[in-house]
C-alpha cells in the first residue's frame, strides 16, 4: 500500500521547519550527506510541512536552501519499502502514476502556499532539485549553481512537472533543450534565460535571500498573496492538466527497459545504449 504519512520521526526528517521572528520562515534540505537527494519519504514530509505553514499566519515568506555542498543534486531510491511493485508491469505502472498523481497533490500545494517563496540555490540543483526550485517563486542562485533536468539520459520522464515550468519561466526552446539533452546550465546562464531572478556570490547568497523575503515580508500580507494567486493563475494556465499526462507518461519510462539501462549505465560511468522498449 502506497504511503502517505512520512516514515520517520520527525526528530529524523529530510526536511526542517523553522519559523523566525521576522516574518520569514526556513525550510531547509538537510541531508547533506547525500547532497539533499529527494525521495517519496522527503515529499512525503514536505506535504506536511507545507500545511503547517499554509495556516502560519506568522509566516510572510519561505526561504528554501540546502545544506552543505549542493541544494539538492537529484533523486534517491529512498526507504526500501518504497520500492513500487506490482503483479504484471501494466499493474506496477499504475502503481507508480497514482502514487505520482498524490505526490503532484503535495507539489501544487506546496508551490501555491499563499506565501511567497524564495529558493535560495547554490551548488547542484539537478533534476528534482532544479523541479523543487522552480516550484518557488524567486530564484536566489550563488555563482556556483549548476541546473539541470538530466531524466532523459537515464531513460526516464521529466515526472514533477519542471520541463512545463522551465517553458513557462524560460521558454518552451529552452524547455526542451535543458530537458531532451540533459545540459547542465551555470547561474548566469541561468538568469539570463529567466530562470533565476539574482545571482551572487556563495558568501552572499543566505543574506541576499533573507533581505528579499524579508522585504516581502513588510508589505502587506493580504496584497503579497493576493498578487502572488493572480500572476500564478495566470502564468499555470493548462498545468493541472498537462501534470495528469505526466503521471502516466512517467508511469511509462518507469516500467520500461530502458530506464534500468540508463540507471547502470550511469552508475558505470558508460554511455547508455537505449533501445526504446
Amino acid at each position: 500500500m502506497f504511503r502517505t504519512e512520512p516514515a520517520l520521526p520527525e526528530q529524523e526528517w529530510q526536511l526542517r521547519l523553522d519559523v523566525g521572528d521576522d516574518g520569514v520562515a526556513t525550510l531547509l534540505l538537510d541531508r547533506p550527506e547525500k547532497l539533499n537527494a529527494w525521495s517519496w519519504e522527503a515529499s512525503r514530509q514536505l506535504a506536511r510541512l507545507a500545511a503547517r505553514v499554509r495556516f502560519d499566519d506568522r509566516i510572510r515568506a519561505l526561504v528554501v536552501h540546502g545544506s552543505g555542498r549542493a541544494f539538492c543534486a537529484g533523486v534517491d531510491l529512498g526507504l526500501p519499502e518504497d520500492r513500487i511493485t506490482g503483479r504484471s508491469d501494466a499493474e506496477r505502472a499504475r502503481n507508480f502514476a497514482e502514487g505520482l498523481r498524490w505526490v503532484h497533490e503535495q507539489f501544487r500545494a506546496f508551490a501555491t502556499l499563499p506565501q511567497p517563496i524564495v529558493a535560495a540555490v547554490h551548488g547542484y540543483c539537478l533534476g528534482f532539485g532544479f523541479e523543487l526550485a522552480l516550484m518557488c517563486d524567486i530564484r536566489v542562485a550563488a555563482a556556483d549553481a549548476v541546473f539541470a533536468l538530466p531524466e532523459a539520459t537515464i531513460g526516464m520522464a521529466v515526472d514533477a512537472g519542471g520541463e512545463m515550468r522551465l517553458a513557462r519561466d524560460a521558454g518552451s526552446g529552452w524547455a526542451k533543450l535543458l530537458a531532451l539533452t540533459g545540459r547542465r546550465i551555470d547561474a548566469q546562464t541561468a538568469a539570463r534565460i529567466g530562470v533565476v531572478q539574482e545571482v551572487v556570490a556563495p558568501d552572499e547568497l543566505l543574506p541576499t535571500a533573507y533581505a528579499l523575503a524579508r522585504e516581502i515580508a513588510a508589505n502587506a500580507p493580504l496584497a503579497v498573496q493576493a498578487i502572488k494567486r493572480s500572476v500564478d493563475t495566470f502564468a499555470d494556465r493548462g498545468l493541472t492538466e498537462a501534470m495528469a499526462q505526466t503521471a502516466l507518461l512517467a508511469a511509462t519510462t518507469f516500467v520500461s527497459q530502458d530506464a534500468p539501462a540508463g540507471y547502470a549505465a550511469k552508475a558505470a560511468r558508460r554511455a547508455a545504449e537505449f533501445e526504446g522498449k
